[in-house]
């Protein structure tokens, strides 16, 4: 049960967005303009980011509703989101590194690295971590929203658990507002 009363029993932060519409509107503006604005990041790449992000940080309504809109706009590189999530989730003890075992570009490895060290102790990004991501195909642009996913969806994920929202244990629960996501974006 939420740490506040949340009438309309929606899961997650639908639930707080829901309740709480002054904060709604800029939170979800936020996230379509990470998520959905000009990026040289794909829509899938970042849905990837944002899933590797709540899977560290334990937020399992936002690792599954991310997880399911990577799903869908993945296509036939969907195997990987669920090879990056458990990934992450058997690194809980170890520093960045943990996207080694996933079978996903060296750019994304490297892009997940860095976004594990904004999750954990963002003066942590080192310039090794920046040039790696550049060798491996990285532009400004898709640093910059690395790390800027990266400290949002902490703030989201803090967010959701912080109130403790309901979230649905089973993953299949998340399948359709997955395919919303990925459709619609964002906003409402």
């Amino acid at each position: 049960m939420a740490h506040i009363p949340l009438t309309d029993g929606a899961a997650g932060i639908r639930g707080l967005l829901n309740g709480f519409p002054a904060s709604a509107r800029p939170l979800a503006d936020l996230a379509q303009a990470l998520m959905r604005g000009p990026s040289s990041l794909s829509l899938g790449e970042r849905e990837l980011l944002a899933t590797a992000v709540s899977a560290a940080n334990g937020c399992h309504y936002c690792t599954q509703s991310h997880a399911a809109a990577a799903r869908e706009l993945l296509g036939p590189e969907r195997a990987q989101v669920d090879q990056v999530i458990q990934a992450r989730i058997a690194a809980e003890d170890r520093a960045a590194g943990a996207s080694a075992e996933a079978p996903i570009s060296p750019k994304m490895r490297a892009l997940l690295v860095i976004a594990e060290k904004v999750r954990v102790a963002p003066r942590g990004v080192a310039d090794e971590d920046v040039r790696r991501a550049r060798d491996a195909g990285a532009d400004d642009q898709a640093i910059h929203d690395t790390v800027l996913i990266a400290a949002a969806f902490c703030l989201y994920n803090r967010y959701v658990d912080g109130l403790a929202t309901w979230a649905p244990p089973e993953p299949a629960a998340y399948a359709e507002g997955g395919k919303r996501l990925a459709a619609m974006g964002y906003v409402p």
